[in-house]
């Protein structure tokens, strides 16, 4: 199958974080407005070199150090959307890390309003459509997710359409997030939970209960067949990120990738790139990956990109609008 067919081929991708998409000239870009010794390019490409998901969540903290105005954020909300543009993914649903906005000591609001300017340009140039997902920090705690979910409550009618909780999943227990989960479902947010990615299968059972729509990873819910079940029966979306897997040192090697295992077990897999420019990968990449190493046919390939737009928070004639057009595609 050529290559091409994966870059013209409708797709949305459902977990993607703003941050993780800042290419290292765009983080040499921001360290001239910011740092008194701006980086260059050979630095700042040795930020995206590291060792294991300790040495990631570093290099995340060493990139949104250098988003400090609207502007900036204005500005890499803008390529994100080129990039998307590039590759026909014609949906996203984008985490931005309000709990390390707030983490940062800055306030969240104006920030936003340079986000959603990029958007508004990004969509008008592109017609690329996004919703945003704001993402607490699970190790920060309650009290400080609890804030970054009311903010969320407040965006609803500014394209934010759910929360989610990311980091250290053994530091901050899915468990212990269930009453701020219920209060956010009761406020008309859709929910999402990173779980199983550097935890085993009873971190995804804690996001299911406390009502994950949506599980970021899964990458370990293969220990468990009962869980496999319980995923497929009810088709809970799995987010799945190869790449990212791989760099954070979570999954040992490709060859032990459970992507084609959860396809084949009925699970409803979507291809993700999570962060890209610190994986080295595309949203294209990750389809590349599974055909190449995984063995998924052309007609596999449009079911992920189907269950893409199918696992959306999009409303249903949204979804009908995007299926269509990936139905026609031939």
């Amino acid at each position: 199958m050529p290559q091409n067919f994966l870059y013209s081929l409708p797709k949305a991708e459902l977990h993607l974080h703003l941050e993780g998409t800042i290419e290292p000239a765009t983080l040499v870009e921001l360290s001239r407005r910011h740092d008194s010794a701006p980086l260059t390019l050979a630095q700042a490409c040795a930020i995206y070199n590291y060792e294991n998901f300790q040495g990631f969540l570093m290099a995340f903290k060493e990139v949104s150090l250098r988003l400090v105005t609207p502007e900036d954020y204005e500005l890499v909300t803008y390529e994100l959307m080129r990039r998307l543009h590039e590759q026909n993914v014609l949906h996203a649903e984008i985490y931005i890390s309000v709990g390390v906005v707030h983490w940062k000591g800055q306030e969240f609001a104006p920030l936003f309003e340079g986000i959603e300017r990029g958007r508004q340009r990004g969509e008008a140039d592109f017609g690329v459509s996004v919703l945003w997902i704001f993402d607490a920090v699970r190790q920060f705690g309650l009290e400080a997710a609890e804030r970054v979910f009311t903010l969320a409550a407040q965006c609803k009618d500014r394209n934010v359409v759910g929360i989610g909780i990311g980091g250290d999943e053994l530091r901050g227990p899915a468990g212990d997030f269930r009453e701020l989960y219920q209060r956010a479902a009761s406020d008309g947010l859709r929910l999402t939970v990173h779980a199983g990615e550097s935890a085993g299968p009873e971190s995804i059972w804690a996001a299911l209960n406390i009502g994950a729509e949506r599980i970021g990873h899964g990458l370990t819910a293969f220990h468990d067949p009962e869980l496999l079940h319980v995923l497929a029966e009810k088709q809970i979306p799995i987010e799945v990120c190869i790449s990212s897997n791989l760099k954070t040192g979570c999954c040992g090697a490709l060859a032990v990738h459970p992507v084609r295992s959860y396809f084949d077990e009925g699970l409803m897999v979507t291809l993700n790139s999570d962060d890209p420019a610190m994986f080295h990968t595309t949203l294209v990449g990750e389809y590349e990956l599974a055909r190449d190493h995984f063995g998924f046919t052309d007609e596999q390939l449009r079911e992920l990109a189907r269950n893409s737009f199918e696992a959306s928070f999009l409303p249903a004639e949204k979804k009908l609008h995007f299926l269509a057009l990936l139905d026609n595609h031939p």
